[in-house]
């Protein structure tokens, strides 16, 4: 394995190649991962949910921008002799006598409502924060699905490490049964020995099935991270042999982890949201002003429609003061700020649990390449141990037990081997995931939502 004790170094202050995964050095890797970059679903629902966010913002600005509509209409009507005579109709009429006439009105309307204190201002500005917090969320989804990707290929190779040695401890079993029972033919050993590593045999056995169904588990989950059902997943498999453990590792400063991760910017985006949602419920206490014009023509006929006998107009301008609204628009600013707040308490929450997550990376890689050299050394003793036992054993110097016991000393160090290399190669991947992924050299979300926002 590739995993095998090699030293790793810091670089402080080194960059995150976008396609970090690709130090791991396995062609299958990096294709499985381009599969789940297309086709995720989870992912495509991100893409869309970004882009509806930066259509709101436009929707938004139109706000600020005059409004105009044109209107034509034609009303066919009856009126009755009391509202015929309102016209100014003089002499004797009848309902029966006045005919049904056509009326023709078409208008161009204008309306705008100055943004004086800024209301409309601030609902752009939480839009456009709010966005922003999207984006970050998307790029945060490319992270954790290629981190997940990542660790559940390890996970892949680690389970069939722990089968392969299993099977190894199995068969080595069922040879030393096979050794027991001509020994016992031969009146050489006890049938008690025979039926203890029977025993010994079948509790080795029964490890086998859990690991093989978390490996069929495993493998649908990647299905599922490729957009795929499980039973048309067919991928290469993942071993141990075929992930190389990345060297070089970099450790950021402080304020390069704020700017890096996409939480702690999406936290920001939704603390800038909050900001901007206090200022619109303070607009809301203060006076709306509306200018509005209009302008047209109605006649009984098309073809005197546009004469100047027939043109309408009005200007209207107004204001309006909110004077008593049960405490309803106090109340919303109280919630306002509170939410503010809140969000200026969560920012502070996660940029805490940030560099916990790179704090944590850091010393499980430490501990990581002790516990892998301690497994190996074990398990190389084991060996030798096992290997020497069975050569006593079969000479007549050592009793059966002692075989027995390093059997199940070697099994363990075995497995114990594998889990530390594969636990090095997960956690390689949770630093660069805690560091940020290096989303910023990669166009992912640019080039997902069609670049609607610049």
């Amino acid at each position: 394995m590739t995993a095998d004790g090699k030293a790793q170094y810091y670089r402080t202050g080194a960059d995150i190649a976008g396609d970090w995964w690709s130090l791991y050095r396995s062609a299958e890797l990096n294709a499985l991962i381009e599969a789940a970059l297309a086709h995720n679903p989870t992912l495509q629902a991100s893409q869309q949910t970004l882009i509806q966010a930066e259509e709101t913002v436009r929707s938004y600005q139109g706000r600020l921008l005059p409004s105009l509509s044109a209107g034509f209409q034609v009303t066919r009507e009856k009126v009755s002799a009391a509202e015929f005579a309102t016209f100014g109709a003089t002499g004797q009429a009848t309902t029966a006598s006045i005919p049904p006439f056509t009326l023709y009105n078409t208008d161009l309307s204008v309306s705008y409502a100055p943004d004086v204190f800024g209301g409309v201002r601030r609902q752009i500005e939480s839009a456009a924060a709010q966005a922003d917090y999207q984006r970050d969320e998307l790029e945060a989804a490319y992270l954790t699905l290629t981190s997940n990707v990542v660790t559940a290929a390890v996970t892949e190779a680690s389970l069939r490490g722990q089968i392969d040695a299993t099977e190894q401890v199995i068969a080595a079993e069922r040879r030393v049964l096979g050794i027991l029972v001509t020994q016992v033919g031969l009146g050489g050993a006890a049938q008690a020995q025979v039926l203890q590593e029977q025993a010994t045999l079948a509790a080795a056995e029964a490890t086998l099935p859990p690991l093989q169904s978390q490996l069929a588990q495993t493998r649908n989950q990647l299905a599922v991270y490729v957009g795929a059902f499980p039973g048309d997943f067919h991928e290469a498999d993942f071993t141990l042999a075929g992930l190389t453990l990345p060297q070089d590792l970099p450790v950021s400063l402080p304020s390069a982890i704020v700017a890096q991760r996409p939480d702690i910017q999406a936290a920001a985006a939704q603390l800038h949201t909050a900001s901007a949602n206090l200022g619109i419920a303070t607009a809301n206490l203060l006076p709306q002003f509306t200018l509005s014009a209009q302008i047209g023509h109605e006649a009984l006929s098309s073809g005197t429609l546009f004469t100047p006998q027939t043109l309408l107009w009005s200007l209207v301008a107004g204001v309006t003061q909110p004077l008593f609204e049960g405490g309803t628009l106090t109340a919303q600013r109280k919630a306002a700020l509170a939410a503010l707040r809140a969000a200026g308490s969560q920012y502070q929450a996660t940029v805490l649990s940030a560099f916990q997550n790179v704090a944590d990376a850091l010393q499980f890689l430490q501990y990581d390449a002790m516990t892998l050299a301690a497994a190996q050394a074990a398990e190389t003793a084991a060996a030798n141990s096992l290997a020497v036992t069975e050569a006593q054993y079969n000479l007549g110097a050592q009793p059966f037990t002692a075989v027995l016991t390093a059997q199940t000393t070697y099994q363990n160090a075995a497995i114990n081997e594998v889990r530390a290399a594969a636990a090095r190669l997960a956690d390689t991947a949770a630093l660069y995931q805690a560091l940020g992924g290096g989303w910023w050299h990669r166009q992912d979300v640019a080039s997902a939502c069609c670049g609607i926002i610049p």
